[in-house]
């Protein structure tokens, strides 16, 4: 493996203690697998419970808007987010298997030969790289997508039943741009999206940078699982989706924010079909072929910043992994700049 690992203000170390041996160490460690048994079980049912929840809410087999009117509201709050971004140069809507795919391509002024693709988190779209946009186009061409069976203006028309279709979508994407080759950038659910295609199509993809990714290198937390049932709610009011963006953002005030409006129209009026994301396993990680950049969030809720790093550096065959201390799952936009740099010198190094 040629890993390396670092961290911007600390080391990423384990808090396990093996030095010694409890001799009355039966009964805490009998306690210590009931309490596993019941946050496994406690997580099987949070899943279960949110995922009849999306199932519900419409009989239809594809993503789609409730009403004309909560989609008027999201439009509307999109092209209010959207006016944060420098103007695109290109505007597509890309057909695929699957619907159209909506693609917006920034020329930039970096050396990278090949262009970055960016992947949105969950119930968000190409408006959350706002203040990436401007730093990253110092790195090289850019191509933002709205991930197709999420809120965006992607339009969705034939199910997406599992990984594979996940992947297929992209690749198809992928294949209707000039150009050959790609470095996937994936935030969140987007990050397991990029990671996905990398396992199945790796062709077209020349290096991944994954941000504080979902389902990768580990489990999202019970708390996080829970938290996020009533905002999956859309009866329920407003404040509670902005509480619940609130905390994966580490408290951060989300009111009369254009992205953060946004994703709360979309989660509010949108309603999802896609599948559950399988958890990525460790011994398909050690299977990618292309290198990872990991910048982990160190006050993320939706992993342990420490055990995913751990599996990075012990499962990736070529990977540079960074934790981020400080930094929320909104990682994106706390450290643009940094983010930036970090995936120049990888390209470089590359």
């Amino acid at each position: 493996m040629n890993n390396e690992s670092t961290t911007r203000t600390g080391s990423v170390a384990s808090t396990d203690d093996t030095s010694g041996t409890n001799l009355r160490g039966d009964r805490p460690v009998r306690r210590r697998r009931r309490r596993r048994r019941l946050v496994i079980a406690l997580s099987l049912i949070a899943v279960v419970v949110l995922a009849a929840v999306i199932a519900v809410r419409s009989p239809s087999p594809v993503g789609h808007w409730e009403s004309s009117a909560g989609h008027d509201r999201y439009l509307a709050a999109y092209d209010d987010a959207l006016a944060d971004l420098p103007a695109p140069d290109r505007v597509s809507d890309v057909r695929t298997e699957y619907g159209l795919v909506r693609v917006y391509r920034f020329n930039g002024s970096g050396p990278a030969t090949d262009p970055l693709v960016l992947l949105p988190g969950r119930a968000s779209a190409s408006p959350v790289w706002a203040d990436n946009l401007p730093s990253l186009l110092d790195v090289g061409d850019v191509y933002t997508i709205d991930l197709l069976g999420e809120p965006g203006r992607s339009i969705q028309e034939r199910p997406i039943t599992d990984d594979h279709d996940q992947a297929e979508w992209l690749d198809q994407t992928l294949d209707a741009l000039p150009e050959s080759q790609f470095h996937l950038v994936g935030l969140s659910i987007g990050g397991w999206t990029a990671t996905n295609l990398a396992l199945r199509v790796p062709d077209r993809i020349n290096t991944l940078t994954l941000l504080d990714p979902v389902s990768v290198f580990d489990d999202m937390p019970l708390e996080t699982i829970v938290r996020s049932l009533p905002a999956s709610l859309p009866w329920l009011p407003k404040s509670w989706r902005d509480g619940f963006n609130s905390y994966t953002a580490g408290g951060a005030p989300v009111e009369d924010v254009p992205v953060a409006d946004m994703i709360e129209a979309g989660m509010q009026h949108y309603s999802l079909k896609l599948p559950q994301p399988t958890r990525i396993r460790e011994s398909q990680l050690a299977e990618l072929t292309v290198p990872v950049l990991a910048l982990l969030a160190g006050e993320s809720v939706m992993l342990d910043a420490t055990r995913a790093a751990e599996t990075a550096e012990r499962e990736l065959p070529d990977a540079r992994v960074e934790v981020y201390p400080n930094a929320s799952h909104a990682i994106s936009g706390e450290y643009p700049d940094e983010i930036a740099a970090d995936i120049a010198e990888f390209l470089a190094e590359r």
